[in-house]
């Protein structure tokens, strides 16, 4: 079989575009998860027998290809519930789509660039650099303009034996691990059947050590479990903020608790109540007696208005033995905030997302609730897919909160997508974790990223079960990202100084 010319010219340009856009298949809600395996075998051919220009371009179209597909479901939120249309709101997607093509173009590029002294050596290609690179893009992508870690490789592998890695060394090295098997296979697609028997039993044996270090229990039960109640409240984001709507959402969201006290614990979703904190306080107060009488506790989502600072919030607010407060840290960018608001404000103000203008919390203080007698931490919406964020709360946390309004997605993938997201925290901090939603999926997560239970999506609906407090610390809470990224970056610039001296003795 002759690779090479498989993947030349058009052909191979094509399978760039394939690959990346069956990789969304791998992700929730299709969850075909070998799959993303095989399209990154097909990537890194595509980028083995071409040029640095060529290579950026088949990276932007596999890129093109994820983002377009797995990502386009933002124009929804923007369509739907910002008012801007279709016409402003697919021009919108297709520029984001366009520009998180870049992250994989630019990989391509340097993979062929950077390196083009093992230009030609499929062992360092497909075994070091191309994984290298990939992971420390995918890193980049979390960080920069605030960060999109959506779609990161690893999430594909919650339920597959790479998932025992998270524990360790968090998400980017699930990652790693599938480039690195992808890499094997094209391996031996390229140097012929000489290294198989070699490759084959090094893809076994990662599969079989990572599926081991699924069995290990690295954190342990405190204390009696809980019983907790999540109030799924299912109202329509087009209507959510409606004046006219406040007090129904109000007496729903009190009813539904009313005929849960005898739960320990009672969560509400993200901005449950379309009030400021001090405009409803006497409504707040006497549901939070009730829940203090009944032996309950609430904590809810809603916005707070800080009137000498002049600055409002996304928070949660714990009700019930004990009163706390947690402002949302880490904003989404249009959706709660305008970043550089000389530039973008001629687009957002076609824009009509109620609360808008949030101001982030203090991140120097820990994402931290006392809520029925536990500490817990708290992450507000897509603040669950930062993992060294939320490994902050511990070794305080003794259970995860995440509360969410994913209405803003309507029936896309996206609300599946970041299920996904959250159950990787789970095990990454081997807590369980409290995901309360507006219209779904609610759930409760154990510490191994298993889904316990769940309530339906786009129905009004109270999920209750025992979620156990649990202590202890597992390698990545302690560490979080830096000793994988130690790894990455000391083999990136060793590879630099390498393929220097390489060149220089090629040169001779």
């Amino acid at each position: 079989m002759n690779i090479k010319r498989i993947f030349s010219g058009k052909r191979g340009d094509l399978a760039a575009l394939v690959a990346g856009s069956s990789s969304v298949l791998s992700f929730a809600p299709f969850n075909l998860a070998p799959l993303i395996i095989l399209c990154f075998v097909v990537f890194m051919l595509c980028l083995f027998y071409t040029s640095p220009q060529r290579a950026f371009w088949r990276g932007w179209l596999f890129g093109l290809g994820m983002f377009g597909w797995g990502a386009s479901w933002v124009h929804v939120s923007m369509n739907e519930f910002g008012g801007v249309g279709i016409p402003l709101s697919m021009f919108l997607t297709v520029l984001f789509v366009l520009f998180m093509a870049l992250y994989p173009a630019l990989m391509a590029w340097a993979s062929r660039r950077l390196f083009s002294a093992f230009k030609d050596q499929a062992g360092w290609q497909f075994l070091l650099i191309i994984p290298m690179l990939w992971v420390l893009v995918e890193w980049i992508r979390s960080w920069l303009f605030t960060g999109f870690p959506w779609l990161i490789a690893g999430y594909s592998q919650i339920d597959m034996p790479f998932s025992g890695l998270a524990p360790l060394f968090g998400i980017f090295s699930i990652s790693f691990a599938i480039m690195l098997c992808a890499g094997l296979i094209a391996f031996v697609l390229t140097e012929g059947r000489r290294r198989l028997k070699l490759v084959a039993s090094s893809f076994l044996l990662l599969w079989l050590m990572t599926g081991l270090l699924t069995q290990v229990d690295w954190t342990e039960p405190v204390d009696e479990a809980l019983t907790v109640s999540m109030i799924q409240g299912n109202v329509s984001q087009d209507k959510k903020w409606l004046p006219e709507q406040r007090k129904p959402t109000m007496d729903m969201y009190a009813r539904l608790s009313r005929e849960n006290w005898d739960s320990d614990l009672i969560v509400w979703p993200e901005t449950a109540i379309p009030a400021f904190y001090h405009q409803v306080l006497p409504y707040l107060q006497g549901i939070g007696q009730e829940a203090r009488m009944n032996g309950s506790e609430i904590i809810l989502g809603m916005p707070i208005y800080d009137q000498r600072k002049k600055h409002y919030y996304n928070s949660m607010v714990s009700i019930g033995r004990d009163t706390g407060f947690y402002e949302k840290r880490h904003l989404v960018p249009f959706g709660e905030y305008l970043p550089l608001p000389g530039l973008f404000g001629g687009i957002i103000q076609y824009f009509n997302i109620p609360m808008s203008e949030f101001s982030p919390g203090d991140s120097s203080k820990l994402p931290l609730l006392k809520v029925a007698g536990h500490i817990a931490g708290i992450s507000i919406c897509f603040e669950d897919a930062f993992g060294d964020e939320i490994s902050q709360a511990l070794p305080d946390a003794t259970l995860l909160i995440n509360a969410s309004n994913d209405a803003w997605f309507g029936t896309s993938i996206a609300p599946h997508q970041h299920l996904q997201i959250a159950r990787m925290r789970s095990l990454e901090t081997g807590r369980y974790m409290i995901r309360s939603t507006n219209t779904g999926v609610s759930a409760i997560i154990d510490p191994k990223g298993k889904i316990q239970s769940a309530s339906p999506q786009f129905e009004t609906h109270v999920l209750t079960d025992k979620v156990q407090p649990m202590t202890g610390m597992t390698p990545y809470a302690i560490f979080t990202n830096v000793p994988i990224l130690f790894l990455l970056i000391m083999s990136f610039f060793g590879m630099l100084i390498y393929n220097r001296n390489l060149k220089k003795q090629q040169g001779k």
